[in-house]
């Protein structure tokens, strides 16, 4: 989200489901100031603060992490990687079995499972069970942005959605941003375990919050789950170049993203900054950069069309990459500055990009990009640490820039085959915008 720190900001709906328009007058879907609505968004928003702090909540702890149990950064990355990962391996199969339970019942039970394995992460004796149990978290938590969207769009109207999913969003960002620094200065005093323990309680008072306040789904309709159907619909939605662009885009600002973060850590903490593990945990404030550059994505697409949005995000990120390499602390906090507004506005792009390029099967597509989003950050977070463990900050600054020459190399060729399709179509259909406005 997703945005934020999400890939929740792309809209999932069940292909055949009900629209807005073919809604009757007397359509009983939930509206601001109705019945059911304000618990609906608290109950939503709660949901996507547990998410985003548990599946983060080690980031931030990498440093007291590999003190304390002595290993490398490259190794204590997995215990972000894991987690990232086991979402990533999980989104597509719980998005179809949300189809067949309910989205209300698969978020529960995400949130329920999630929050226990949380209370037991502090006690794992050693790296492999700490590892794995963050590989479990990670993919129970597949289920509630798998199922958020579709709920939010059957149960509430149309006219209400965007502000309903901006508080699941909201619920995200604040959520990445209050695991890590909630995280951080539990541990500066307490160690890293009460840093893990403190979200693991956060996340049980939201999943418990989320459980008493969620209204009960009135207007989903269980469908059967079908392997064959559901393999046959990613299996469409890949062989689309648009979307494999897209995919991959998503994937390789991500990569940036997770490798920055993972390793911001190690650097901050040591010589010449030194800061102490509170401090580096609020260096996660500069998350909220994140919801301003993403609400700006949508008029930076109107005014320069979505590729030129897409090379403003690369540069961005690019300059921000190179602001970090000075020694100077207020050069590297504006560096990740401009990392963090280049990237959410990349993924902003991208990602609703994803839900007007599929034609069908509209939760798969999201689900496939939430794949793509998340396998970038475990890739960044490890590939990160371990340039960061061979070459120091400036290892990892080299794996951004080959992430984001790959971005502009995509969105590269998506140009040259929308002009070439452009150049081969007939006269008549060459003046029509969208022959090449859109495409990446």
């Amino acid at each position: 989200m997703p945005p934020a720190d999400t890939g929740a900001s792309v809209v999932v709906m069940r292909s055949g489901a009900s629209t807005a328009s073919s809604l009757p007058s007397d359509d009983t879907r939930l509206v601001p100031g109705g019945p059911g609505y304000r618990r609906m968004s608290f109950a939503l928003f709660a949901a996507g603060v547990a998410t985003f702090a548990v599946l983060y909540s080690t980031q931030a702890l990498l440093p007291a992490i590999s003190d304390d149990l002595g290993v490398t950064p490259g190794q204590a990355s997995w215990t972000v990687s894991a987690a990232t990962g086991g979402l990533a391996v999980a989104v597509v199969p719980l998005s179809a079995l949300s189809e067949r339970y309910g989205r209300r019942a698969t978020m529960t039970a995400a949130l329920c499972v999630a929050a226990l394995v949380a209370l037991l992460v502090p006690f794992a004796p050693d790296l492999g069970w700490l590892t794995a149990l963050r590989a479990v978290q990670g993919a129970a938590l597949a289920g509630v942005p798998a199922s958020a969207m579709a709920y939010l769009a059957e149960e509430v109207r149309a006219k209400a959605l965007v502000g309903a999913i901006g508080l699941f969003v909201a619920g995200n960002s604040i959520g990445g941003m209050v695991g890590r620094i909630l995280a951080g200065w539990v541990a500066q005093a307490w160690g890293w375990r009460a840093g893990l323990a403190a979200v693991g309680v956060l996340a049980v008072l939201c999943a418990l919050t989320f459980r008493l306040m969620v209204p009960k789904a009135r207007h989903f309709s269980p469908a059967p789950v079908s392997a064959r159907a559901l393999a046959r619909t990613v299996g469409t939605h890949l062989s689309d170049p648009l979307l494999r662009r897209l995919y991959l885009i998503g994937g390789l600002f991500m990569t940036v993203f997770g490798a920055v973060y993972t390793v911001i850590g190690y650097r901050l903490a040591d010589a010449p900054f030194s800061l102490p593990q509170g401090v580096v945990g609020s260096i996660f404030l500069i998350y909220l950069v994140g919801t301003v550059s993403s609400a700006a994505a949508g008029k930076l697409v109107g005014r320069m069309g979505r590729r030129g949005a897409l090379y403003l995000a690369v540069s961005t990120t690019t300059a921000g990459l190179l602001l970090t390499l000075t020694s100077s602390l207020t050069a590297v906090l504006a560096g990740l500055v401009l990392i963090t507004a280049g990237f959410f506005a990349g993924h902003a792009v991208a990602s609703s990009a994803v839900s007007r390029a599929a034609k069908t099967g509209r939760a798969q597509a999201s689900a496939l990009y939430q794949t793509a989003y998340y396998l970038g950050s475990s890739v960044g977070g490890t590939l990160g640490a371990l340039a960061f463990n061979a070459a120091g900050w400036n290892g990892t600054v080299v794996l951004g820039f080959l992430a984001m020459a790959g971005a502009v190399s995509v969105t590269l060729c998506g140009t040259r085959q929308a002009l070439a399709a452009r150049r081969a179509a007939p006269v008549a259909t060459r003046r029509v915008p969208s022959a090449v406005a859109g495409r990446v």
